[in-house]
């Protein structure tokens, strides 16, 4: 449970409405946990009609445009674990010295992580990519020298040392396509730490990418990317963009095919398994 206060950001008049009609509190002090937040969360996906099977885009990009992500971005920032996850991945890439000079945060939303990184490093530029830009986001990075938001990424030209991005592909149409964008930027050596949850603990996560839990590694090693390991004490794993691709575009999508249809299967044998190994250690415990 973390105590937000709300009242600390420069809202407009339209944020300032939507928070109060959601929270019920016009003083804009609140507790809560994240199994609350995304209850909160799930309703303004509700009211705004839309639907994770059937996603009307038009829709769904008024959702994320939505102030309950400024009680999220606070939210973050509040709790204990999310915080440990962010340092974890900024003292990761300050770690990496003169290797990482300019970083792409893809979907930094807050801009917590940027801030986070531009704080402990005298060498690092952040750029965040966010299709929604939040306005107070915006402003919060207006005073850190190398920080700024960016509105278009240029795949022709992999000008990035690394990228990060924490619980995105889940939400996006496309989660291939966007893989395929973010490995584009990255230069040859480079970096990519990419956190995911293609599990349905949200409505905005669509059931479409689940399939990706059982082959997400397939796809990163078509596209390149070798698995270093994770970020201590972070849910982000380390890929190095250390070979050509191996997937062309119709491979690729031949195998995206494959990856939803065998899903189901793949998915009760995993839970099976994990079942049986819980059995197996509690008997020999």
């Amino acid at each position: 449970m973390v105590s937000l206060d709300l009242s600390v950001l420069p809202l407009d008049a339209r944020e300032r409405d939507c928070l109060v009609g959601l929270l019920g509190t016009q003083e804009l002090r609140v507790e809560l946990d994240l199994t609350e937040l995304w209850r909160l969360m799930d309703r303004v996906w509700d009211d705004m009609g839309c639907d994770n099977r059937a996603p009307d885009w038009s829709r769904i990009e008024r959702y994320y445009q939505h102030p309950v992500w400024l009680l999220n971005g606070l939210f973050i920032e509040a709790d204990a674990t999310s915080m440990m996850h962010r340092r974890a991945i900024a003292d990761w890439v300050v770690e990496r010295g003169a290797s990482i000079r300019k970083l792409l945060d893809f979907g930094g939303g807050f801009g917590t992580l940027a801030s986070l990184i531009a704080r402990a490093s005298d060498h690092v530029h952040v750029d965040i990519f966010e299709p929604h830009p939040p306005r107070i986001g915006q402003l919060r990075v207006e005073s850190l020298e190398r920080v700024a938001f960016v509105s278009s990424l240029d795949v022709e030209n992999a000008t990035w040392d690394c990228l990060v991005s924490t619980d995105v592909l889940e939400h996006v149409a496309d989660p291939l396509q966007t893989l395929c964008q973010m490995q584009a930027v990255v230069r040859p050596g480079g970096y990519l730490l990419l956190a995911n949850n293609f599990y349905p603990v949200i409505k905005c996560h669509l059931p479409a990418t689940f399939h990706l839990r059982a082959t997400f590694e397939l796809f990163a090693y078509g596209l390149g990317l070798a698995r270093v390991g994770r970020v201590p004490n972070s849910h982000a794993v380390i890929y190095h963009k250390a070979h050509a691709l191996r997937f062309d575009a119709a491979t690729l999508r031949r195998f995206e095919r494959v990856s939803r249809a065998a899903f189901p299967v793949l998915d009760t044998l995993r839970r099976v398994g994990g079942k049986a190994v819980r059995r197996a250690r509690a008997v020999t415990s």
